[in-house]
Protein backbone atom coordinates (compact mmCIF):
# COMPACT_ATOMS: atom_id res chain seq x y z
CA UNK A 1 0.00 0.00 0.00
CA UNK A 2 2.81 2.44 0.82
CA UNK A 3 4.44 1.82 -2.58
CA UNK A 4 1.14 2.48 -4.40
CA UNK A 5 0.53 5.63 -2.36
CA UNK A 6 4.04 6.86 -3.15
CA UNK A 7 3.63 6.28 -6.90
CA UNK A 8 0.26 8.07 -6.85
CA UNK A 9 1.85 11.02 -5.03
CA UNK A 10 4.73 11.14 -7.55
CA UNK A 11 2.32 11.10 -10.51
CA UNK A 12 0.35 13.96 -9.00
CA UNK A 13 3.58 15.90 -8.40
CA UNK A 14 4.72 15.36 -11.98
CA UNK A 15 1.34 16.50 -13.31
CA UNK A 16 1.50 19.58 -11.11
CA UNK A 17 5.02 20.43 -12.30
CA UNK A 18 3.98 19.95 -15.93
CA UNK A 19 0.99 22.19 -15.32
CA UNK A 20 3.28 24.90 -13.92
CA UNK A 21 5.64 24.59 -16.90
CA UNK A 22 2.80 24.83 -19.42
CA UNK A 23 1.22 27.71 -17.52
CA UNK A 24 4.52 29.59 -17.39
CA UNK A 25 5.17 29.00 -21.09
CA UNK A 26 1.68 30.18 -21.99
CA UNK A 27 2.03 33.20 -19.76
CA UNK A 28 5.45 34.00 -21.15
CA UNK A 29 4.15 33.72 -24.71
CA UNK A 30 1.34 36.07 -23.80
CA UNK A 31 3.78 38.59 -22.30
CA UNK A 32 5.95 38.49 -25.43
CA UNK A 33 2.94 38.70 -27.76
CA UNK A 34 1.21 41.62 -26.08
CA UNK A 35 4.47 43.44 -25.39
CA UNK A 36 5.29 43.26 -29.09
CA UNK A 37 2.07 44.79 -30.38
CA UNK A 38 2.30 48.27 -31.93
CA UNK A 39 -0.20 50.27 -29.92
CA UNK A 40 -0.82 53.93 -29.18
CA UNK A 41 -0.35 57.06 -31.24
CA UNK A 42 3.05 57.56 -32.88
CA UNK A 43 4.28 60.58 -34.83
CA UNK A 44 5.55 60.08 -38.39
CA UNK A 45 9.05 58.67 -38.80
CA UNK A 46 11.14 57.92 -41.87
CA UNK A 47 12.38 54.56 -43.04
CA UNK A 48 14.46 53.23 -45.93
CA UNK A 49 15.39 56.60 -47.41
CA UNK A 50 17.14 56.13 -50.78
CA UNK A 51 17.96 58.25 -53.82
CA UNK A 52 14.48 57.77 -55.31
CA UNK A 53 12.17 56.60 -52.49
CA UNK A 54 11.22 56.89 -48.83
CA UNK A 55 8.84 55.09 -46.50
CA UNK A 56 6.88 57.17 -43.98
CA UNK A 57 5.34 55.36 -41.00
CA UNK A 58 3.07 56.50 -38.17
CA UNK A 59 0.36 55.21 -35.83
CA UNK A 60 -3.11 56.35 -34.81
CA UNK A 61 -5.34 55.34 -31.91
CA UNK A 62 -8.34 54.77 -34.15
CA UNK A 63 -8.63 53.02 -37.48
CA UNK A 64 -7.88 55.46 -40.28
CA UNK A 65 -7.10 55.37 -43.97
CA UNK A 66 -3.70 57.04 -44.04
CA UNK A 67 -2.68 59.78 -46.46
CA UNK A 68 0.82 61.05 -47.30
CA UNK A 69 1.23 64.41 -49.00
CA UNK A 70 4.63 65.69 -50.15
CA UNK A 71 6.32 68.18 -52.40
CA UNK A 72 9.43 70.30 -52.84
CA UNK A 73 7.92 73.33 -51.09
CA UNK A 74 6.14 73.30 -47.71
CA UNK A 75 3.27 75.35 -49.14
CA UNK A 76 2.84 73.14 -52.19
CA UNK A 77 2.49 69.47 -51.28
CA UNK A 78 1.38 68.54 -54.77
CA UNK A 79 1.76 64.74 -54.49
CA UNK A 80 -0.76 62.60 -52.59
CA UNK A 81 -0.61 58.90 -51.74
CA UNK A 82 -3.46 56.97 -50.10
CA UNK A 83 -3.34 53.66 -48.24
CA UNK A 84 -5.32 50.73 -49.60
CA UNK A 85 -7.10 49.94 -46.33
CA UNK A 86 -7.88 51.34 -42.91
CA UNK A 87 -5.79 50.58 -39.85
CA UNK A 88 -3.90 51.99 -36.88
CA UNK A 89 -0.37 51.26 -38.10
CA UNK A 90 0.35 53.22 -41.27
CA UNK A 91 3.12 52.90 -43.85
CA UNK A 92 3.30 54.62 -47.23
CA UNK A 93 6.23 54.53 -49.65
CA UNK A 94 6.83 57.38 -52.07
CA UNK A 95 8.77 56.42 -55.21
CA UNK A 96 10.13 58.09 -58.36
CA UNK A 97 11.73 60.87 -56.31
CA UNK A 98 14.62 63.02 -57.50
CA UNK A 99 18.06 62.29 -55.96
CA UNK A 100 19.67 64.72 -53.52
CA UNK A 101 16.43 66.70 -53.24
CA UNK A 102 14.67 68.04 -50.16
CA UNK A 103 10.95 67.24 -49.93
CA UNK A 104 8.45 68.42 -47.33
CA UNK A 105 5.66 66.16 -46.20
CA UNK A 106 2.62 65.71 -43.99
CA UNK A 107 0.51 62.74 -42.96
CA UNK A 108 -3.17 62.50 -42.11
CA UNK A 109 -6.24 60.67 -43.32
CA UNK A 110 -9.00 61.18 -45.87
CA UNK A 111 -10.62 63.75 -43.58
CA UNK A 112 -7.60 66.05 -43.73
CA UNK A 113 -4.02 66.75 -42.70
CA UNK A 114 -2.07 69.56 -41.09
CA UNK A 115 0.50 71.72 -42.84
CA UNK A 116 4.11 70.57 -42.36
CA UNK A 117 6.51 72.31 -40.04
CA UNK A 118 9.30 73.27 -42.48
CA UNK A 119 11.92 73.04 -39.72
CA UNK A 120 11.26 69.36 -39.03
CA UNK A 121 8.87 67.77 -41.56
CA UNK A 122 11.19 67.11 -44.47
CA UNK A 123 13.56 64.56 -45.92
CA UNK A 124 16.39 64.68 -48.44
CA UNK A 125 16.87 61.81 -50.83
CA UNK A 126 20.35 60.38 -50.99
CA UNK A 127 22.93 61.42 -53.55
CA UNK A 128 24.37 59.50 -56.46
CA UNK A 129 27.70 57.69 -56.29
CA UNK A 130 29.77 60.39 -57.98
CA UNK A 131 28.25 63.61 -56.69
CA UNK A 132 31.35 64.40 -54.64
CA UNK A 133 29.40 65.71 -51.64
CA UNK A 134 30.71 65.13 -48.13
CA UNK A 135 28.89 62.65 -45.91
CA UNK A 136 28.19 63.06 -42.19
CA UNK A 137 27.13 59.98 -40.22
CA UNK A 138 25.74 59.99 -36.68
CA UNK A 139 26.14 56.73 -34.75
CA UNK A 140 24.38 55.84 -31.50
CA UNK A 141 25.03 52.63 -29.60
CA UNK A 142 22.97 50.89 -26.91
CA UNK A 143 20.67 53.89 -26.68
CA UNK A 144 17.87 51.91 -25.07
CA UNK A 145 17.88 53.50 -21.60
CA UNK A 146 15.74 56.68 -21.70
CA UNK A 147 16.69 59.49 -19.38
CA UNK A 148 19.19 62.25 -18.75
CA UNK A 149 22.18 60.50 -20.32
CA UNK A 150 20.55 59.76 -23.67
CA UNK A 151 19.09 63.27 -23.86
CA UNK A 152 22.47 64.82 -23.01
CA UNK A 153 24.23 62.69 -25.65
CA UNK A 154 21.65 63.71 -28.25
CA UNK A 155 21.90 67.42 -27.42
CA UNK A 156 25.70 67.30 -27.33
CA UNK A 157 25.73 65.96 -30.89
CA UNK A 158 23.28 68.62 -32.08
CA UNK A 159 25.26 71.40 -30.39
CA UNK A 160 28.56 70.19 -31.87
CA UNK A 161 27.06 69.95 -35.35
CA UNK A 162 25.57 73.42 -35.03
CA UNK A 163 29.04 74.76 -34.21
CA UNK A 164 30.61 72.76 -37.06
CA UNK A 165 28.21 73.20 -39.99
CA UNK A 166 28.85 72.23 -43.60
CA UNK A 167 27.88 74.38 -46.54
CA UNK A 168 25.14 73.13 -48.87
CA UNK A 169 24.47 70.00 -46.84
CA UNK A 170 22.04 68.72 -44.19
CA UNK A 171 23.09 68.46 -40.55
CA UNK A 172 23.51 64.69 -40.93
CA UNK A 173 23.19 62.39 -43.93
CA UNK A 174 23.07 58.95 -42.32
CA UNK A 175 21.91 57.84 -38.88
CA UNK A 176 23.04 54.45 -37.60
CA UNK A 177 22.16 52.46 -34.49
CA UNK A 178 24.47 49.76 -33.12
CA UNK A 179 21.57 47.86 -31.53
CA UNK A 180 19.89 47.57 -28.12
CA UNK A 181 17.53 50.41 -28.93
CA UNK A 182 15.01 49.56 -26.19
CA UNK A 183 15.92 48.28 -22.72
CA UNK A 184 15.22 45.99 -21.09
CA UNK A 185 13.15 43.75 -23.32
CA UNK A 186 12.46 45.59 -26.58
CA UNK A 187 8.74 46.10 -25.93
CA UNK A 188 6.59 48.59 -27.79
CA UNK A 189 6.41 50.74 -24.67
CA UNK A 190 10.20 50.66 -24.22
CA UNK A 191 10.78 51.58 -27.87
CA UNK A 192 8.42 54.50 -27.42
CA UNK A 193 10.35 55.83 -24.43
CA UNK A 194 13.90 55.16 -25.62
CA UNK A 195 13.51 55.95 -29.32
CA UNK A 196 10.41 57.92 -30.23
CA UNK A 197 10.26 60.11 -27.11
CA UNK A 198 14.04 60.65 -27.08
CA UNK A 199 14.61 61.55 -30.74
CA UNK A 200 11.22 62.90 -31.91
CA UNK A 201 12.49 65.76 -34.11
CA UNK A 202 15.33 63.78 -35.68
CA UNK A 203 13.04 60.88 -36.60
CA UNK A 204 10.89 63.26 -38.63
CA UNK A 205 13.67 64.03 -41.12
CA UNK A 206 16.27 61.25 -40.80
CA UNK A 207 15.84 57.53 -41.44
CA UNK A 208 17.37 55.35 -38.74
CA UNK A 209 19.38 52.37 -40.03
CA UNK A 210 19.61 49.85 -37.13
CA UNK A 211 21.24 46.51 -36.42
CA UNK A 212 19.67 43.86 -34.19
CA UNK A 213 20.77 43.81 -30.54
CA UNK A 214 20.26 41.17 -27.86
CA UNK A 215 17.78 43.29 -25.90
CA UNK A 216 15.84 44.12 -29.08
CA UNK A 217 15.46 40.38 -29.64
CA UNK A 218 13.49 39.74 -26.44
CA UNK A 219 10.27 40.77 -28.16
CA UNK A 220 9.02 40.90 -31.75
CA UNK A 221 8.66 44.68 -31.82
CA UNK A 222 11.88 45.44 -33.71
CA UNK A 223 10.80 43.94 -37.02
CA UNK A 224 7.30 45.34 -36.63
CA UNK A 225 8.62 48.90 -36.18
CA UNK A 226 11.28 49.04 -38.88
CA UNK A 227 11.02 48.74 -42.64
CA UNK A 228 14.45 47.60 -43.83
CA UNK A 229 15.76 46.66 -47.28
CA UNK A 230 15.40 42.99 -48.23
CA UNK A 231 15.73 43.46 -51.97
CA UNK A 232 18.74 45.75 -52.25
CA UNK A 233 16.61 48.90 -52.22
CA UNK A 234 19.37 50.87 -50.47
CA UNK A 235 22.24 49.35 -52.45
CA UNK A 236 24.32 46.21 -52.54
CA UNK A 237 23.20 42.67 -53.16
CA UNK A 238 19.64 41.80 -52.02
CA UNK A 239 19.79 39.86 -48.74
CA UNK A 240 16.24 38.49 -48.79
CA UNK A 241 15.80 39.40 -45.12
CA UNK A 242 15.54 42.44 -42.88
CA UNK A 243 18.04 40.92 -40.43
CA UNK A 244 21.01 42.10 -42.49
CA UNK A 245 21.38 44.38 -45.50
CA UNK A 246 23.62 46.85 -47.31
CA UNK A 247 23.56 50.62 -47.83
CA UNK A 248 25.27 52.66 -50.53
CA UNK A 249 25.81 56.35 -49.91
CA UNK A 250 28.18 58.47 -51.99
CA UNK A 251 31.54 56.64 -52.04
CA UNK A 252 30.66 54.53 -48.98
CA UNK A 253 29.37 50.96 -48.80
CA UNK A 254 27.94 49.85 -45.45
CA UNK A 255 27.08 46.31 -44.44
CA UNK A 256 24.63 46.03 -41.54
CA UNK A 257 24.96 42.56 -40.02
CA UNK A 258 22.92 40.53 -37.54
CA UNK A 259 25.17 38.99 -34.90
CA UNK A 260 22.22 38.17 -32.63
CA UNK A 261 19.95 35.72 -34.45
CA UNK A 262 21.54 34.93 -37.81
CA UNK A 263 24.01 32.06 -38.01
CA UNK A 264 27.67 33.05 -38.25
CA UNK A 265 28.90 29.59 -39.16
CA UNK A 266 31.06 29.33 -42.29
CA UNK A 267 28.74 28.86 -45.26
CA UNK A 268 25.71 30.29 -43.44
CA UNK A 269 23.18 32.38 -45.36
CA UNK A 270 24.44 35.67 -43.91
CA UNK A 271 28.11 35.00 -44.54
CA UNK A 272 27.40 33.69 -48.04
CA UNK A 273 25.48 36.89 -48.77
CA UNK A 274 28.26 38.98 -47.22
CA UNK A 275 30.91 37.45 -49.48
CA UNK A 276 28.76 37.99 -52.57
CA UNK A 277 27.91 41.56 -51.61
CA UNK A 278 31.51 42.54 -50.89
CA UNK A 279 32.73 40.90 -54.10
CA UNK A 280 30.49 43.29 -56.06
CA UNK A 281 31.30 46.41 -54.07
CA UNK A 282 33.17 49.15 -55.97
CA UNK A 283 32.84 51.99 -53.44
CA UNK A 284 35.97 53.52 -51.94
CA UNK A 285 35.02 53.14 -48.27
CA UNK A 286 33.74 50.02 -46.54
CA UNK A 287 32.11 50.28 -43.10
CA UNK A 288 30.76 47.24 -41.24
CA UNK A 289 28.15 47.60 -38.48
CA UNK A 290 26.90 44.99 -36.00
CA UNK A 291 26.06 44.71 -32.32
CA UNK A 292 28.58 42.31 -30.74
CA UNK A 293 32.20 43.57 -30.71
CA UNK A 294 35.02 41.24 -31.70
CA UNK A 295 37.34 43.03 -29.26
CA UNK A 296 36.23 44.43 -25.91
CA UNK A 297 37.27 44.47 -22.27
CA UNK A 298 34.43 46.68 -21.13
CA UNK A 299 31.13 45.56 -19.66
CA UNK A 300 31.56 42.48 -21.86
CA UNK A 301 34.66 40.33 -22.29
CA UNK A 302 35.29 39.25 -25.88
CA UNK A 303 37.67 36.50 -24.66
CA UNK A 304 34.94 34.79 -22.62
CA UNK A 305 33.07 32.29 -24.79
CA UNK A 306 30.29 32.12 -22.21
CA UNK A 307 29.72 35.86 -22.53
CA UNK A 308 26.86 36.51 -24.99
CA UNK A 309 26.86 32.79 -25.91
CA UNK A 310 30.17 33.14 -27.71
CA UNK A 311 28.89 35.57 -30.32
CA UNK A 312 31.89 37.90 -29.98
CA UNK A 313 34.27 35.01 -30.67
CA UNK A 314 32.18 33.91 -33.66
CA UNK A 315 32.36 37.42 -35.08
CA UNK A 316 36.11 37.46 -34.62
CA UNK A 317 36.70 34.02 -36.11
CA UNK A 318 34.15 33.87 -38.94
CA UNK A 319 33.09 37.38 -39.89
CA UNK A 320 36.31 39.40 -39.64
CA UNK A 321 38.32 37.32 -42.13
CA UNK A 322 35.66 38.03 -44.77
CA UNK A 323 35.58 41.74 -44.00
CA UNK A 324 39.35 42.15 -43.87
CA UNK A 325 39.81 40.25 -47.13
CA UNK A 326 37.46 42.84 -48.66
CA UNK A 327 39.60 45.74 -47.33
CA UNK A 328 37.17 46.92 -44.64
CA UNK A 329 38.12 50.36 -43.27
CA UNK A 330 35.96 50.82 -40.17
CA UNK A 331 34.06 48.35 -37.97
CA UNK A 332 31.43 49.68 -35.55
CA UNK A 333 29.92 47.72 -32.64
CA UNK A 334 28.09 48.32 -29.38
CA UNK A 335 27.09 45.90 -26.59
CA UNK A 336 29.85 47.03 -24.17
CA UNK A 337 28.66 50.22 -22.49
CA UNK A 338 31.76 52.34 -22.91
CA UNK A 339 34.06 53.57 -25.66
CA UNK A 340 36.97 51.56 -27.07
CA UNK A 341 38.93 52.23 -30.27
CA UNK A 342 41.70 50.18 -31.83
CA UNK A 343 44.86 50.82 -33.77
CA UNK A 344 44.74 50.38 -37.54
CA UNK A 345 44.96 46.60 -37.31
CA UNK A 346 44.42 43.33 -39.11
CA UNK A 347 44.35 39.55 -38.80
CA UNK A 348 43.61 39.09 -35.09
CA UNK A 349 41.12 36.24 -34.75
CA UNK A 350 42.06 34.82 -31.36
CA UNK A 351 41.95 35.89 -27.71
CA UNK A 352 43.56 39.09 -26.46
CA UNK A 353 46.58 37.15 -25.17
CA UNK A 354 47.43 36.31 -28.79
CA UNK A 355 47.44 39.93 -29.95
CA UNK A 356 50.87 41.28 -30.88
CA UNK A 357 52.60 44.03 -32.82
CA UNK A 358 52.29 41.81 -35.89
CA UNK A 359 48.56 42.67 -35.91
CA UNK A 360 49.14 46.42 -35.97
CA UNK A 361 49.25 47.86 -39.46
CA UNK A 362 49.92 51.37 -38.16
CA UNK A 363 50.11 53.25 -34.90
CA UNK A 364 49.38 56.44 -36.80
CA UNK A 365 51.64 59.16 -38.11
CA UNK A 366 54.33 59.86 -35.50
CA UNK A 367 52.79 57.11 -33.35
CA UNK A 368 49.98 59.34 -32.12
CA UNK A 369 47.12 56.84 -32.77
CA UNK A 370 45.18 59.58 -34.57
CA UNK A 371 46.11 59.82 -38.25
CA UNK A 372 46.31 56.69 -40.34
CA UNK A 373 47.17 56.05 -43.99
CA UNK A 374 45.85 53.34 -46.30
CA UNK A 375 46.26 52.59 -50.01
CA UNK A 376 43.84 54.43 -52.27
CA UNK A 377 42.79 51.16 -53.86
CA UNK A 378 40.86 48.58 -51.87
CA UNK A 379 43.60 46.12 -50.98
CA UNK A 380 42.89 43.10 -48.78
CA UNK A 381 44.24 43.19 -45.23
CA UNK A 382 45.34 46.82 -45.47
CA UNK A 383 44.00 47.49 -41.98
CA UNK A 384 40.82 48.58 -40.23
CA UNK A 385 39.93 50.56 -37.13
CA UNK A 386 37.56 48.83 -34.70
CA UNK A 387 35.28 50.99 -32.55
CA UNK A 388 33.04 49.95 -29.65
CA UNK A 389 30.58 52.76 -28.95
CA UNK A 390 27.83 51.33 -26.76
CA UNK A 391 27.44 54.23 -24.35
CA UNK A 392 24.74 56.47 -25.82
CA UNK A 393 22.40 55.99 -22.86
CA UNK A 394 24.39 54.34 -20.06
CA UNK A 395 27.95 53.69 -18.93
CA UNK A 396 29.07 50.54 -17.14
CA UNK A 397 32.44 49.39 -15.86
CA UNK A 398 35.18 47.09 -17.03
CA UNK A 399 38.97 46.69 -17.03
CA UNK A 400 39.33 48.40 -20.44
CA UNK A 401 42.66 46.69 -21.06
CA UNK A 402 42.29 44.95 -24.42
CA UNK A 403 45.73 45.24 -26.10
CA UNK A 404 44.15 45.91 -29.50
CA UNK A 405 42.67 49.16 -28.21
CA UNK A 406 44.60 52.41 -28.50
CA UNK A 407 41.91 54.33 -26.61
CA UNK A 408 39.45 53.11 -23.93
CA UNK A 409 37.26 55.17 -21.63
CA UNK A 410 34.15 55.02 -19.47
CA UNK A 411 32.30 57.89 -21.14
CA UNK A 412 28.78 58.36 -22.45
CA UNK A 413 28.59 59.66 -25.99
CA UNK A 414 28.07 59.06 -29.69
CA UNK A 415 30.08 59.13 -32.92
CA UNK A 416 30.07 61.74 -35.66
CA UNK A 417 31.85 60.45 -38.77
CA UNK A 418 32.73 62.74 -41.67
CA UNK A 419 33.72 61.26 -45.02
CA UNK A 420 34.98 63.61 -47.69
CA UNK A 421 36.70 62.12 -50.70
CA UNK A 422 39.77 60.15 -49.61
CA UNK A 423 39.51 61.11 -45.94
CA UNK A 424 37.39 59.67 -43.11
CA UNK A 425 37.34 61.40 -39.73
CA UNK A 426 35.60 59.93 -36.68
CA UNK A 427 34.92 61.83 -33.46
CA UNK A 428 33.59 60.49 -30.18
CA UNK A 429 31.58 63.31 -28.59
CA UNK A 430 30.71 62.84 -24.93
CA UNK A 431 27.58 64.02 -23.16
CA UNK A 432 29.23 67.37 -22.34
CA UNK A 433 29.90 68.03 -26.02
CA UNK A 434 33.65 67.39 -25.74
CA UNK A 435 35.51 65.53 -28.49
CA UNK A 436 37.13 62.83 -26.34
CA UNK A 437 38.66 60.90 -29.22
CA UNK A 438 39.32 61.75 -32.84
CA UNK A 439 41.06 59.79 -35.57
CA UNK A 440 41.26 59.91 -39.34
CA UNK A 441 42.04 57.53 -42.20
CA UNK A 442 43.52 59.03 -45.34
CA UNK A 443 43.64 56.96 -48.52
CA UNK A 444 46.68 57.82 -50.62
CA UNK A 445 47.76 56.71 -54.05
CA UNK A 446 50.97 54.70 -53.83
CA UNK A 447 50.82 54.17 -50.07
CA UNK A 448 52.09 50.74 -49.08
CA UNK A 449 50.95 49.46 -45.71
CA UNK A 450 52.74 47.06 -43.41
CA UNK A 451 52.47 43.36 -44.23
CA UNK A 452 50.49 41.79 -41.40
CA UNK A 453 50.49 38.12 -40.46
CA UNK A 454 47.60 37.40 -42.84
CA UNK A 455 49.52 38.77 -45.82
CA UNK A 456 52.70 36.94 -44.80
CA UNK A 457 50.82 33.65 -44.52
CA UNK A 458 49.11 34.31 -47.84
CA UNK A 459 52.46 34.97 -49.54
CA UNK A 460 54.01 31.83 -47.99
CA UNK A 461 51.06 29.74 -49.16
CA UNK A 462 51.38 31.24 -52.65
CA UNK A 463 55.11 30.38 -52.73
CA UNK A 464 54.41 26.84 -51.51
CA UNK A 465 51.78 26.38 -54.21
CA UNK A 466 54.25 27.60 -56.82
CA UNK A 467 56.93 25.24 -55.57
CA UNK A 468 54.51 22.31 -55.55
CA UNK A 469 53.35 23.22 -59.02
CA UNK A 470 56.96 23.41 -60.24
CA UNK A 471 57.73 20.02 -58.71
CA UNK A 472 54.69 18.42 -60.33
CA UNK A 473 55.70 19.91 -63.68
CA UNK A 474 59.26 18.51 -63.36
CA UNK A 475 57.89 15.09 -62.39
CA UNK A 476 55.62 15.18 -65.42
CA UNK A 477 58.49 16.08 -67.72
CA UNK A 478 60.67 13.35 -66.21
CA UNK A 479 57.93 10.79 -66.72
Amino acid sequence: MCYICMMTWIKRLVKFVLFLVVAYAAGRTGVVFFGSQLTGERAPYLQMLTDDSVTVRWQTRENRMGVLKYGQHPDHLNYTLLEDSVGKVHSITATDLQPDTRYYYSVGDISGYKAPDPEYDWFRTTTGKDSGKATRIWVIGDSGQPGETSLAVRDAMLDWIEKNPRSDNEYINLWLSLGDIAYRSGTNEQFQAALFDTYPSILRNQALWPVYGNHDARRWTYFKLFTLPENGEAGGVPSGTENYYAIDYENIHLVMLDTQDSSMRPGSDMLTWLKEDLAQNTRQWLIAVFHHPPYSKGSHNSDDRKDSDGRMAKVRENVLPILEAAAVDLVLSGHSHMYERSHLMDCHYGNSSEFSDDNIVSRGIHGQYREYRKPEENIAHSGAVYVVAGSSSKVDHGPLDHPAMAISMEEAGSLVIDVEGNRLTSRFINEQGEVKDEFSIQKQNGHAGKNTECLVKKEKKHQQNQQQGGGEQRDSQAG
